[in-house]
């Protein structure tokens, strides 16, 4: 049975706050850049709970640090939280291409991937990822999808063609903040193609899928057949 106790600590999104903060001081310690682009994000950005969370930047980091990719693409940067997280794992002469249509965060962006350590590493491409996404070679070895839930069907569909055999595609946001469970009707537009969205890869025969209920929902798909067979 649950600790009755417990329940006070949940948080309107349904997450342990003390919970990830336990599990945020015991793992890796969280790079000092990333400290400065948290601080900063908050100080300066409208919306900063849209930043990668300390302990999903470690996990994102961990899991490019098992897969050694060559060829990263992120559809989302935001201020380049999750980028400078997911750069860490590449192997040098890999690149990681992160592509976001919001001008007003560029700045931000170039002084912080500037100051990394892997700079070289990043090649970042400002404007729709839909028309960006052609132009960037596979094959893809890990993609994040961290943009406008409406599309994310639409940006899974374009890059799984470009996939490695056992790449990884991994979806931030699909738990939606618990939305996704509603049986509303009719239901805002985001909550509505998360729920397509979740469904469709759960039954797609070209991955293998799981949901993790990490924050704010992410989902992992290991492509099959990939561009390389």
């Amino acid at each position: 049975m649950p600790d009755q106790k417990n329940k006070k600590l949940l948080t309107s999104d349904g997450v342990n706050e003390d919970w990830f903060s336990y599990a945020t001081e015991h793992s890796e310690k969280i790079p000092q850049i990333l400290l400065e682009l948290e601080k900063e994000t908050h100080q300066k950005v409208l919306q900063p709970r849209m930043i990668s969370g300390r302990l999903q930047g470690r996990f994102l980091s961990f899991m490019s640090h098992l897969i050694q990719p060559n060829t990263v693409v992120e559809i989302g940067t935001y201020t380049g939280y999750a980028t400078l997280s997911l750069a860490e794992g590449i192997p040098e002469g890999g690149t990681i291409h992160t592509i976001d249509s919001n001008e007003e965060l560029v700045t931000i962006q170039e002084r912080f991937f500037k100051k990394s350590e892997n700079a070289k590493k990043i090649q970042r491409h400002l404007g729709k990822a839909l028309d960006v996404l052609p132009k960037i070679d596979g094959p893809y070895d890990l993609v994040f999808i961290d943009a406008d839930k409406e599309n994310y069907n639409a940006y899974f569909e374009a890059v799984i063609p470009k996939m490695r055999k056992n790449g990884l595609i991994i979806s931030d946001n699909v738990m939606w903040s618990g939305k996704v469970l509603s049986q509303a009707n009719p239901m805002d537009a985001a909550t509505q193609a998360l729920k397509e969205y979740n469904k469709k890869i759960r039954s797609d025969t070209r991955v293998q899928t799981i949901l993790l209920p990490f924050r704010d929902g992410l989902s992992f798909c290991r492509v099959i057949k990939g561009l390389d067979e």
